[in-house]
């Protein structure tokens, strides 16, 4: 058995995951708790991965990311690549977990009281502040929940993967992607093998973040 497309697959779900969470959040919490112009466009565009195709998805990600794209391009000019990368399989990670982690840690920070947040901006604290001391501690279990959403997604993605990053056994073979060779070729049983690692893990992901969103603090 080749365990490389499993620690690969944790790899980078675990870099999609940061990448998600530390961009993902502090956008939740912007939609959340502010108005602007432009707010139901910009949530309804972050839902757009959750409807589209995943090779819909991969197609125009490939055109940013690959060496005609303007990100290709740019890093090319510091002789660096992205596309067919297992880099590119991080960013295609982020991208089809992004609006699970979203849509979750959005609807924790409307939970919260907004009197509260008001009552700490009239003390004089600022925005940074508030959301440090009261939005996330009191929105902490929607935001593990997206997280752990996120790295679930993250970990079984496979069209937006294929398209960006290739199906290059040793370099950016993760475990769908090996699952799926291994149908191909007829090789049930480490299909099967695979396939129930990704079950386990899941299911004890989901275990582990129902235990600890019961905690009382």
């Amino acid at each position: 058995m080749d365990w490389f497309p499993l620690q690969l697959s944790l790899l980078v779900a675990v870099l999609a995951t940061v990448l998600t969470v530390v961009v993902g959040v502090p956008v939740a919490y912007l939609l959340a708790t502010h108005r602007f112009p432009g707010r139901d466009l910009l949530g309804a565009t972050l839902l757009t991965p959750l409807v589209l195709p995943p090779t819909v998805l991969g197609y125009y990600l490939l055109t940013i990311i690959g060496r005609r794209g303007p990100i290709g391009r740019l890093l090319e000019t510091w002789h660096m690549e992205l596309a067919f990368t297992w880099r590119a399989a991080v960013v295609a990670a982020a991208v089809g977990s992004f609006a699970l982690l979203i849509k979750t840690a959005q609807a924790g920070f409307e939970a919260v009281d907004a009197r509260l947040e008001q009552a700490a901006r009239t003390l004089g604290h600022s925005e940074w502040s508030i959301f440090w001391t009261i939005s996330a501690p009191l929105a902490w279990r929607s935001i593990l929940a997206g997280t752990v959403l996120a790295f679930c997604r993250a970990l079984g993605d496979f069209g937006i993967t294929l398209m960006v990053a290739g199906d290059i056994p040793g370099r950016t073979q993760t475990l769908p992607l090996a699952i799926y060779d291994y149908v191909q070729s007829n090789d049930l049983q480490r299909a099967n093998t695979l396939a129930l690692i990704s079950i386990a893990i899941v299911v004890v992901l989901m275990l582990a973040v129902g235990r600890v969103a019961r905690l009382r603090y």
